[in-house]
């Protein structure tokens, strides 16, 4: 394969880092959401109004609930409660002396607060909702209100606060599954240095061992170790596909290219713009794909299948094979 000349190479001893299948603790659950058992505990809930009536009517509606209640006349008693009291979510008042709701959420969100705001209103306007959710309020109450519909906003508030903290902690496992466990091999250790000093750099990665050696996860630490972290990683096998399948699924294809090409499609190369390709066994790749993808790592640009337009994306390619290329 004439390309593997041009790319830095990483060689993998046969060795399986210890600690592969470590597993992260979990509690035990009363509620599932997207497949991950949330646990069934009382949220804090605090509410800001300069009006005692509008305090009591929500601290016992939410509190017939189950929720633990908390209750501040000002801005200022709200940003001290916050620090002492971690609530999960704050039913706030846009009107109020000394400092307005609007001026609380700006400091909220300021600090860095990891808290859930609602914003409630006697002047309930769609200006003034946008201006709020700008700053950072999650939603918005006009007055007067019905106390069900507060509880139905809080609930679904709550509901998505969950819900974003689960797809955290499965982003987490996944990170976990793919994360290089380090021996006290020196050849081991080698190998991570060589693959730390290529994450910086901006060349193609070619990374050779055995099955079975932990290339992808080489692959994904060097992903995760570069400035591409936060964009995409799409890993590719390249065995057993034929040669038209693996260009379509490299460099899509268009509308009509071929029979059954009812529509266009874009391919993994495109899909991965600013991030990582991994492209697994390439050893086993046709000579056809090679002149094209040597194309694209040397220009940067190709056409999809059945294309003629140009087309240049920002991805760093890294290879992977059992072979001795």
């Amino acid at each position: 394969m004439h390309m593997a000349s041009r790319w830095r190479r990483t060689k993998l001893k046969s060795m399986r880092p210890k600690g592969m299948n470590q597993k992260v603790g979990m509690r035990r659950f009363q509620r599932v959401i997207v497949g991950v058992i949330v646990e069934n505990i009382t949220d804090t809930i605090l509410v800001v109004d300069d009006d005692l009536d509008t305090r009591e009517v929500l601290r016992q509606r939410l509190e017939s609930l189950g929720y633990r209640v908390l209750e501040a006349d000002s801005g200022k008693e709200c940003l001290e409660m916050l620090e002492r009291q971690n609530p999960q979510l704050v039913l706030l008042d846009v009107v109020m002396p000394e400092m307005t709701g609007l001026e609380v959420v700006t400091e909220i969100r300021k600090r860095g607060h990891d808290v859930t705001v609602i914003m409630i209103t006697a002047y309930g306007t769609i200006e003034r909702a946008v201006q709020a959710m700008k700053l950072g309020a999650n939603d918005f109450i006009p007055k007067p209100f019905d106390p069900d519909h507060v509880v139905m906003v809080v609930t679904k508030a709550l509901e998505r606060r969950t819900l974003r903290r689960n797809i955290a902690i499965l982003s987490e496992q996944v990170e976990e599954r793919h994360r290089l466990f380090i021996t006290e091999s020196a050849e081991m250790r080698s190998a991570v240095e060589i693959a730390r000093r290529a994450a910086d750099s901006r060349s193609t990665i070619l990374l050779q061992g055995e099955s079975g050696t932990g290339k992808e996860i080489f692959a994904r630490a060097i992903h995760n170790w570069s400035d591409r972290r936060k964009k995409p990683f799409v890993p590719i096998n390249c065995v057993g596909l034929s040669r038209e399948l693996l260009e379509s699924e490299l460099f899509g294809h268009e509308k009509g290219a071929f029979t059954g090409a009812l529509h266009l499609k874009l391919g993994k190369i495109e899909l991965a713009h600013g991030g990582t390709v991994f492209l697994d066994e390439i050893g086993d790749i046709s000579a056809e794909i090679q002149t094209k993808l040597l194309r694209f790592l040397q220009e940067r640009e190709f056409e999809r299948v059945g294309g003629t337009k140009p087309i240049s994306v920002d991805v760093r390619i890294i290879a992977a094979t059992n072979r001795d290329l």
